[in-house]
């Protein structure tokens, strides 16, 4: 064994929370040189940015296994324990977390700093109270000091997830268990930070900030956060009490559980631990347990691992041989076989690499080339295949790995696609790289490799915070949780020119007018939190926006009509009111949307005016014939018979059969008939309408207030200017129907034109011309035959043969009140069969008398006064 090297040392040993490290950063500063010796990369990055703010980047160096950043003239190295120059001359060396010396993998490590690490005026040994026993044998010279935690540290019970207090960590032992436990507080808390001992310091210290900065209360972590790390925590949630050592699954021992529980609570702040779920089961701490950690009462430490620190290097024989070495003290005990001794041992039986393994420079070169670390935990097999590529390039030609091999095994790793286990997975491959890449003696051109590596890290590391960002952050609903309850104007809502509402910066939904809608992205259980957000915070805004619509011009309104849809009215293309029956037709019930609920009821209520008054500007505009004809059904000085048709035919919103009012009709006189041409409307053969409604707009508010009386969604209307049009599906015809629209077969012909065909038949066949399908008239409107069949019918025309030079010629004249098709009744008894195509029978010279009461009555009276 080596002799203990002899000068003043200190133990300072405690708990958590005592101040341990921060002492030690003081002395070293106030030294002339120092070298401090820490158990994680991240804890070592960390300090040393602490010392950099105090001495300058200048005078501070940082060594781990990945990263050098050695300044000339460095007088401050802040190491891993691994990584640490135990031959250097410093006036301060520290050793942190010193009880790892137990720790079976690594603990051989420490226990060899420990022994072997000194300062030139002063040498710390900072660690847990266990180790005083097993410190004071070994370094019989050392002054042990004991100092208590700051702060007090209880148990808190069991507690579920979505019940953890703020500013919690939760420490699981496996990444599927760290995944698991942030994905649940996404969930419940709007996500947490992610920290693991395999992050990069870069991810990791990203990670932290988050949660340093309050845009997540929790925090989701290894063990690794049990080593030192420095956060604003207040309650430690164990989601596990056991764990995977390498070898086992095993409980934790009471000194683990205390080293991380004690990361609650920071110098004068109390802290609290305690476990996911229930207080019972394997996972719950025991009496016994939970009183030992509140007390800081641990077992003693007994027994250190030791292997050899400064084995010979003659042969690799002899570095096996000094490597397995037992103690000859029993406060030490034999280290288990790490990793690197492993890997030498199979590279051994390698002939090739004892061949080359010659003399003391050349079994150094193997030695450090073993000591590669399997970050990615391939196991030792597969390790030693990597080890055995890398040391056959050291031991051949120039000794260095080829610039171009290297070059291409670091390009392989540079993407930032994947998941996060795959991300991190190429973090842990540039990590080893990045390690070869600082061992100057192996690189041609170092600088430039260790520049590479480091930027690769960088760039992985950032593709990973982000990925754990999206998969385990939902910041919008961390900001919402976090103001539950406060007030309005305690929390900055923005909207943008788009009506994108924004809480402190989180998309939260749309506003369209005053309907405010959630944003598609989110997630189901979320939605009731954001619109609760809304409601809470949108009522000053609402009735901003209800000051502009009753301040607003009539343009900016419009009828809502969609095909499908409830009629209704919008304001800047956006619905505010649902048109539903009222007293009557042309006053339907204004129904403010839902959105507007919210104003009170003063602003409803003046909403609703405002509305009124367009619409009854709408009405003088489009529906005046219709306004008209519902007064003039109730002027008591037009004739009984009069109002009747007026208020059948406004009930009917302005167009109606001509044989839902034939009845009626037959009443009228002739003045009486006066007063309704008179009044415009129009009495048809087939129809009784006023022109006016048959306009486009008009159409549109007939159809819609249809749709209010009988609370039913809009019909499809036929393209405004179009006088035929095809027959679709029934909802399309019955639409078309009321836009003033007759069906006549397979197509539909606007009324009005159907009434001008009317007339222009009477006017052909009086002159004893043909009128048919092929007329010009016919033809340039686009009417098939069998549709103007079925017009000339309805119209009261039948068919008959007229002689033509030419052959068989079809033309209208003349009407009868039956069917064409049917059999008339002679005066003796006997039928005669109607004229039809191919009859020897000679037309009638001239049509016969209109028949009292038919609809054809009408065209011929109207006719003949027009005439």
């Amino acid at each position: 064994m080596a002799q203990f090297a002899r000068s003043p040392v200190t133990a300072v040993l405690g708990p958590t929370n005592t101040g341990k490290t921060h002492l030690a950063v003081e002395r070293m500063c106030g030294h002339s040189s120092g070298m401090m010796g820490f158990p994680l990369r991240l804890l070592a990055r960390e300090v040393y940015d602490r010392v950099v703010a105090i001495k300058g980047p200048h005078q501070v160096a940082l060594i781990t296994g990945e990263e050098k950043i050695v300044p000339q003239g460095a007088l401050y190295f802040l190491c891993t324990a691994e990584s640490m120059p135990v031959d250097g001359d410093f006036a301060f060396v520290a050793l942190d977390e010193a009880q790892l010396g137990a720790d079976p993998e690594r603990g051989h490590v420490f226990t060899d700093r420990m022994l072997r690490a000194r300062g030139r005026e002063e040498t710390m040994i900072l660690g847990s109270a266990s180790i005083s026993r097993v410190v004071r044998s070994l370094v019989p010279e050392a002054e042990i000091i004991s100092r208590p935690r700051f702060s007090t540290l209880s148990y808190a019970g069991a507690k579920k997830l979505s019940r953890l207090p703020r500013r919690s960590a939760v420490v699981a032992f496996s990444a599927e268990e760290v995944y698991a436990v942030a994905e649940m507080l996404r969930r419940f808390r709007g996500g947490a930070a992610v920290v693991m001992g395999a992050l990069s310091p870069r991810t990791r210290n990203a990670q932290v900030q988050m949660f340093l900065n309050g845009e997540v209360d929790y925090l989701v972590a290894t063990d690794a956060i049990g080593m030192g790390l420095n956060l604003d925590v207040a309650h430690v949630a164990f989601a596990s009490l056991r764990k995977f050592d390498g070898r086992r699954t095993r409980r934790l021992t009471v000194s683990e559980m205390a080293q991380i529980a004690g990361r609650a609570g920071r110098h004068h702040q109390d802290g609290s631990f305690g476990s996911l779920g229930h207080e019972d089961g394997d996972s719950a701490f025991t009496p016994e347990e939970i009183e030992a950690i509140e007390a800081h009462r641990f077992p003693p430490v007994d027994r250190l691992y030791w292997r050899d620190g400064q084995p010979g290097m003659d042969s690799v024989g002899q570095l096996i041989a000094d490597l397995e070495t037992r103690p000859d003290r029993p406060e030490l005990s034999a280290a288990p076989e790490a990793v690197d001794l492993s890997v030498l041992k199979r590279l051994a039986d390698d002939p090739l690499v004892v061949e080359r393994a010659k003399g003391k420079k050349q079994v150094e070169r193997l030695w450090a080339a073993c000591g590669i670390p399997d970050f990615q935990k391939l196991g030792a097999d597969h390790h030693a295949r990597s080890v055995n590529r890398i040391w056959r390039f050291l031991s051949e030609g120039h000794g260095h790995i080829p610039r171009d091999w290297f070059a291409q095994q670091v390009a392989r790793l540079d993407s930032v696609q994947g998941d996060i286990d795959t991300l991190s997975g190429r973090i842990a491959a540039a990590r080893t790289w990045s390690y070869i890449a600082h061992r100057a003696d192996w690189l041609a051109h170092p600088a430039e490799m260790a520049e590479r590596t480091r930027a690769l890290e960088e760039k992985l590391s950032d593709a990973l915070h982000a990925a754990l960002m999206q998969r385990f952050v939902d910041r919008r609903t961390a900001v919402l949780l976090r103001d539950i309850g406060q007030n309005a104007s305690n929390l900055p809502v923005e909207i943008d020119p788009d009506g994108t509402v924004c809480v402190d910066g989180e998309t939260i939904g749309r506003l369209d007018g005053f309907r405010f809608s959630v944003d598609p992205a989110t997630r189901h259980q979320d939605r009731k939190m954001l619109l609760a957000a809304a409601e809470r915070r949108l009522g000053r805004i609402l009735r901003v926006k209800a000051d502009e619509l009753l301040g607003a011009p009539d343009t900016d309104f419009a009828l809502m009509d969609e095909a499908g849809q409830a009629p209704g009215i919008s304001w800047q293309g956006n619905i505010v009111a649902t048109l539903l029956p009222g007293p009557s037709l042309l006053s339907p019930e204004m129904r403010l949307d839902r959105a507007l609920l919210t104003l009170g009821q003063d602003v409803q209520k003046q909403v609703i005016s405002r509305l009124s008054t367009w619409f009854d500007g709408q009405k003088e505009k489009h529906l005046l014939p219709l306004v008209k004809m519902v007064a003039s059904s109730s002027e008591p000085e037009v004739p009984a018979v009069v109002r009747a048709v007026f208020a059948q035919l406004a009930d009917a919103a302005g167009v109606i059969a001509r044989t839902d009012l034939d009845s009626a009709l037959g009443h009228l006189d002739k003045d009486q008939r006066h007063l309704l041409r008179r009044a415009g409307i129009d009495i048809g053969v087939l129809d009784i309408y006023h022109p006016g409604l048959l306009k486009p707009g008009a159409a549109r508010w007939r159809s819609a207030l249809l749709a209010a009386r009988l609370a039913k969604p809009c019909l499809p209307l036929p393209q405004p200017g179009l006088t035929l049009i095809k027959a679709g599906d029934k909802s399309e015809q019955m639409g078309a129907r009321i836009a003033g629209f007759r069906g006549f077969g397979e197509q539909m012909l606007r009324i009005d034109m159907a009434e001008r065909m009317a007339r222009t038949a009477h006017e052909v066949i009086a002159k004893g011309e043909a009128f048919t399908a092929q007329s010009p008239q016919i033809v340039s409107l686009g009417l098939d035959e069998p549709s103007f069949l079925q017009l000339m019918r309805l119209s009261g025309f039948r068919p008959v043969e007229a002689p033509a030079e030419g052959g068989a010629n079809w033309a209208f004249r003349g009407r009868q009140k039956a069917r064409s098709d049917q059999q008339k009744p002679r005066g003796d008894g006997k039928r005669t069969a109607p004229a039809k195509r191919g009859s020897d029978r000679a037309a009638p010279a001239s049509s016969p008398a209109p028949v009292a009461n038919h609809a054809f009555a009408g065209l011929a009276d109207l006719l003949a006064r027009n005439g």
